[in-house]
C-alpha cells in the first residue's frame, strides 16, 4: 500500500506533466500549419528570336593509311602541319586551331590479319569570317590533298547577350498575359510577383547546324549561315489579391 509521501510524488508528477500537455497544445495552437500552401497562379512563356550566326566552327580531318604505323604517322603529321599551317595564312587564329582526336587503328584483311594501319586526325578551327569560310576549307582541301576529310560543321553566335535580353522579355511579357487570363477567368485579381525563374531548356533540340559528307572536297564549298534562333523559358507565380 503506498505511503503518504508516494502519493504526494506520483500526483506531482501528474501535475507537471498535464502542464506540459497544456503548453505545448497552446504553442501548437499559436503558429501555422507547416504543410500550409498559399495560392497563386502561376504561367510560363516562351520568347524567340532569331540572328544571324557570325561564327563557323569546322571539323577537318586528316586521314593517312599504310601498311606500317610509322609510316600513317609520318604522312598524317605532314599533311596535318600543311592544314594548320595553311588556316593560319588564311587569318585562322592560332588560340581558334586545336587538335580535337588522334587515332591510330590497324587496317585488316578478310582473314583476320592485319594488313596495314589508319591514322586520323582531327583539327577544329573556329572562324569568325564566314564570308571567307569557303575560301578557308577549300584551302586547306588543297593543302592536304585527297586525305582531307569534313567531319562537321557548326554555326554560332559569337555574342548572343542583347538576343537573349529580348527573348527573355518577351518570354516574361507571354507568361505575365497568360496569367492575367487566368485570373480573369477565375474572377479574381492578380497580385504581386512571388517568383519568377527562368526554366533550363531540355536537351535533344540541338542547335542549328550543317553536316557535310565524310569524303574529300572537290569544287568551291558554298556557306550560308542563314538564321539561327534562341529560345528562353520563364516560369513566374502571382499572388492573388
Amino acid at each position: 500500500m503506498p505511503t503518504i509521501k508516494t502519493k504526494r510524488t506520483i500526483a506531482t508528477v501528474a501535475a507537471a506533466a498535464t502542464g506540459l500537455l497544456v503548453l505545448t497544445g497552446c504553442a501548437s495552437g499559436s503558429s501555422d500549419s507547416p504543410g500550409t500552401q498559399q495560392t497563386g497562379i502561376s504561367a510560363q512563356g516562351t520568347g524567340t528570336i532569331a540572328g544571324t550566326p557570325d561564327t563557323l566552327t569546322v571539323t577537318l580531318g586528316v586521314q593517312t593509311q599504310a601498311t606500317e604505323a610509322q609510316a600513317a604517322l609520318q604522312d598524317n603529321s605532314q599533311r596535318a602541319t600543311a592544314l594548320i599551317e595553311t588556316l593560319k595564312s588564311k587569318g585562322v587564329a592560332t588560340e581558334d586551331i586545336r587538335t580535337s582526336e588522334l587515332t591510330v587503328d590497324p587496317t585488316w584483311e578478310q582473314s583476320g590479319r592485319i594488313n596495314g594501319y589508319q591514322v586520323s586526325n582531327q583539327v577544329t578551327a573556329t572562324l569568325h569570317d564566314i564570308s571567307q569560310a569557303g575560301a578557308v576549307i577549300d584551302a586547306a582541301a588543297a593543302a592536304t590533298g585527297d586525305a582531307i576529310r569534313v567531319r562537321q560543321t557548326s554555326f554560332s553566335i559569337a555574342d548572343d547577350s542583347d538576343l537573349r535580353a529580348e527573348a527573355r522579355s518577351r518570354a516574361v511579357q507571354q507568361a505575365q498575359e497568360q496569367a492575367r487570363q487566368m485570373a480573369d477567368a477565375a474572377g479574381v485579381t492578380l497580385g504581386k510577383v512571388r517568383s519568377i525563374v527562368e526554366v533550363p531548356q531540355t536537351q535533344g533540340a540541338p542547335n542549328p547546324f550543317m553536316r557535310a559528307p565524310d569524303m574529300a572536297l572537290a569544287d568551291a564549298v558554298p556557306i550560308q549561315a542563314g538564321s539561327q534562333e534562341l529560345t528562353v523559358n520563364v516560369a513566374i507565380t502571382y499572388d492573388i489579391d
